[in-house]
Order: structure tokens, then sequence, then C-alpha cells
């Protein structure tokens, strides 16, 4: 009895270190009302989505940012590592730095281009770790594919999901289940084929870009 009991708490202790809390394993997902796949798109007429670019040199700190914002995610809000998948867009010529002939630089075919490539993107390929940090909000950590000027490279983005159930706070903003999403990352310019040719040595090869997102699931 002493003998299965010891193999017994051996056997606990085992699982728990080769599978902590808060790692994929099993299924992950919100404590929320929707049930099967959920679909959130983050198109706003309103523009209150936003994304956000640092460029940080010895010379010069530029930061830019774009409001407008489309793309959807789909889970499934009980098992999101193993549904979660989507994609997120910007429109290259909706990037702002504050300066219009400075942002002229950038949408011109010698730095974005964008006219040639129109959209910015990330594209989530596969669900690294999942984390519960309370019943509606859990942390992600995505590989997926970056889409700029031209050129597809995989990098990996941590994030936030937050999910609301419809209810009358949540209708001020708009109707449906909602979903919020925070993210930052960094991308290499150089990578993309992008180089200083413009704006020289004011602008950084690290690009820092955070994303803070809310996307309905009645669209």
């Amino acid at each position: 009895m002493k003998t299965l009991i010891k193999i017994t708490i051996i056997s606990i202790l085992f699982g728990y270190c080769i599978f902590p809390q808060g790692t994929t394993t099993g299924q992950i997902g919100f404590d929320v009302k929707a049930s099967g796949v959920q679909t959130f798109s983050f198109k706003d007429a309103k523009g209150r989505n936003q994304t956000t670019f640092t460029s940080i040199t010895a010379l010069d700190e530029v930061d830019g940012t774009s409001n407008d914002v489309d793309g959807k995610i789909s889970f499934d809000p009980k098992n999101v590592a193993a549904t979660l998948k989507g994609e997120i867009s910007i429109a290259t010529a909706s990037i702002s730095t504050g300066i219009s002939m400075r942002d002229k630089d950038l949408r011109a075919p010698k730095w974005l281009d964008a006219e040639q490539f129109p959209q910015i993107s990330f594209t989530i390929k596969k669900v690294t770790g999942v984390k519960k940090l309370s019943a509606n909000k859990l942390e992600v950590n995505l590989i997926g594919i970056f889409f700029l000027h031209g050129v597809k490279n995989e990098i990996p983005v941590s994030a936030t999901l937050t999910y609301l159930d419809e209810s009358p706070v949540t209708e001020s903003r708009e109707p449906g289940d909602l979903l919020g999403v925070t993210a930052k990352f960094q991308i290499m310019l150089s990578k993309f084929g992008v180089k200083n040719m413009i704006l020289g040595s004011r602008v950084a090869d690290k690009i820092d870009i955070g994303v803070n997102i809310v996307g309905t699931n009645k669209f």
C-alpha cells in the first residue's frame, strides 16, 4: 500500500513537471458563453484600431501609426491553442509619422513602395504556447508569416487576447462578443529588402511594432 502511494505521488509530481500549468497541454481557453468556432473581424470604420511603429537611432526617433486595420481571427474559445488562425493587415499608404514629406518618402518606390505592395500583414502559422491569465484573458505565443515590401519572413509574436461577452457595456463600442488583441514584436527591415536609401541613418534597421485592436464576431 505504501509503495502504491509513493508511486502515485511520484507520478503526479512527474506529470506536473512535464506539463506545468499555463502550457498548451490539453484544452486551454476562455471561460465565456460562446461555444464553437468564433470569427472576429477587425475592420473598424471609425478607425479606432491601431498599429504603431517605432525606429530609434542615435540621431532620431521616428514613430508611426496606422488606423487602417483589417483582417479576421477565428478560434474555438474552449480550445484556443488547437484552433487559433487568421491574418491581420494594414494599408501601407496609411502609415503616418506626423510629417507629410517623410510619409511621402516612406510610401515611395525606393522605400516601402505602397503602390506596388499596398498591404503589410501578419498571418498566424502556429501556436507555440498558451497561458491563462484570467477567465477571459490569455497570453499566446505565435509563429507567423510577416509580409512586407513583397517579402515573407517567419517571426515570433507574443500577444494577449481578451474575450468580452456581449453586454450593454460592450455594445457601446459595437455589437457582438468582442476580442481585444495587444502585441509587441520586432522586425528587421533589411530582411524584407528595405534599405535606408532615402532616410539614411535616421531610420533604424530594427523596427518595434505594437498592436492594439478590438474585433467583433458580428459583422
